[in-house]
């Protein structure tokens, strides 16, 4: 099977799953916050800003198409520019992804979801959520914000849109590699370096998935909306081999 050729290990950075997720809803509506919840005034609402939003010498164009007035895009540049002004775009992008991660589980979802709940009690889920992940003080009130607004609902929009903006704002491209296995730093490190040298991207960062259909070997997605494909998967190699022997009509299992 094909490789991608041998690079210095220099642009690899893993995608880690957060598993900070309270077992279960009802023992941590018992707990109180120990003080008031205050909000940063430097956070709000407001429209994507040409200063904030052209640096990132590629895909520039494709930056105001995807940046619609939606609420998502909106509290997504808002959160981004209060941690871009405390220099901590980096933090603030490892707690979003802790967030995604515990709000896709459905009891956490359903919970912020429901408003027959009382908001105090959502802010008291926000607070235990906040301490056990170590989430940034911004990010802790950008939560109790959204309990605030009744936009909780929105935070996987939200993850999503504030995963572009950061992108956008430091030249980053991001891969998403599946595999049937985990692979190791240093390969990871090489599909980095090939999709830097494909796209031009100052930064790449990787997001892995593991997927069993693929048989062995790995894909790798990027460019907008994932559009871009390297196929190395035997899964490929297989469904071409059937093709060439008449054999397209036979699909392997998924």
């Amino acid at each position: 099977m094909a490789s991608l050729q041998h690079t210095t290990p220099t642009l690899q950075s893993q995608y880690t799953r957060y598993t900070h997720i309270p077992r279960t809803i009802k023992p941590i509506l018992n707990l109180s916050l120990s003080s008031p919840t205050t909000f940063p005034s430097s956070l709000k609402l407001k429209s994507p800003s040409s200063s904030s939003l052209t640096r990132r010498p590629k895909h520039a164009s494709s930056l105001g198409a995807r940046m619609s007035s939606t609420a998502a895009a909106s509290y997504a540049l808002a959160l981004a520019d209060v941690a871009k002004s405390n220099d901590t775009l980096d933090a603030t992008t490892t707690d979003i992804e802790k967030i995604e991660e515990i709000f896709s589980d459905s009891q956490v979802f359903d919970f912020f979801a429901n408003p027959t709940i009382d908001i105090e009690k959502k802010r008291q889920v926000i607070d235990d959520i906040a301490t056990s992940s170590s989430l940034q003080p911004h990010t802790r009130n950008f939560l109790n914000i959204l309990v605030d607004a009744k936009r909780i609902d929105l935070i996987q929009e939200i993850a999503k849109e504030f995963e572009f903006v950061y992108n956008s704002l430091t030249d980053t491209e991001l891969a998403i590699v599946s595999s049937v296995v985990k692979l190791e730093s240093q390969h990871l490190a090489q599909i980095a370096k090939q999709v830097q040298k494909l796209t031009g991207a100052k930064n790449v960062r990787i997001k892995t998935v593991l997927d069993p259909s693929l048989v062995a070997g790995f894909t790798v997605r990027y460019g907008n909306s994932g559009s871009k494909l390297i196929d190395m998967s035997v899964k490929k190699q297989l469904e071409e081999i059937a093709t060439q022997l008449d054999l397209g009509d036979i699909k392997l299992a998924a």
